[in-house]
């Protein structure tokens, strides 16, 4: 983390002097990855001197709501709460705009050691458009060593300690709901009639 830019000129670097390089972007590297700064960097540059592949990963998004069922089975919004490259007035206009409109939410980088206010705003922006009874789905780690998921309510997310930089959290809207362990956004089909 913050080294991106080092890592991504290095690789252009190197690439611009005939080598082949391979850039490493956890998830997918076209959302909140390296692909964006590459591209972003080689505006300076002859772009057209490179071969650039992007191959696409799974998001973390992707890989959490997996783990929870199917939450983003309708229309979703990803919000990092990192204020790093972004102010926390962006990110909170974002984040009300969203809520208000009824998408699932999926939250990156909710809290770090330092970082806790973004989070805490987050939480008392939704609670002031979502139900406190709305399903939340908490992962941290997917499908890497010492995962850790949970699906809960909003009304309970503020005493959850286990959240951290890698974890991610997705609010349900007013289409989601739990059956058993899953999380469970309707996508709107008619299936009262399916069975007979």
């Amino acid at each position: 983390m913050t080294q991106e830019i080092v890592r991504a000129n290095k690789a252009i670097e190197k690439a611009l002097a005939g080598k082949i390089v391979c850039v490493i972007s956890s998830g997918d590297p076209g959302i909140y990855g390296m692909a964006g700064l590459i591209l972003e960097l080689l505006k300076k540059s002859d772009i057209e001197k490179l071969r650039i592949e992007i191959i696409p990963g799974i998001t973390a998004a992707s890989a959490c709501a997996s783990l929870l069922g199917a939450p983003l089975a309708q229309d979703f919004v990803v919000i990092s709460l990192s204020d790093l490259l972004v102010t926390r007035k962006e990110i909170e206009r974002k984040l009300k705009y969203a809520v208000r409109a009824d998408f699932v939410v999926v939250l990156y980088n909710p809290k770090s050691k330092s970082r806790i206010k973004p989070l805490e705003r987050a939480w008392s922006i939704i609670s002031q458009y979502r139900s406190a009874q709305t399903p939340v789905g908490i992962v941290r780690n997917a499908y890497r060593d010492y995962q850790y998921l949970r699906v809960t309510q909003l009304k309970n997310v503020g005493r959850i300690k286990d959240i951290d930089m890698a974890t991610t959290i997705i609010i349900g809207n007013s289409r989601t709901y739990v059956k058993g362990r899953y999380m469970i956004t309707s996508r709107g089909y008619d299936i009262k009639n399916v069975f007979r």
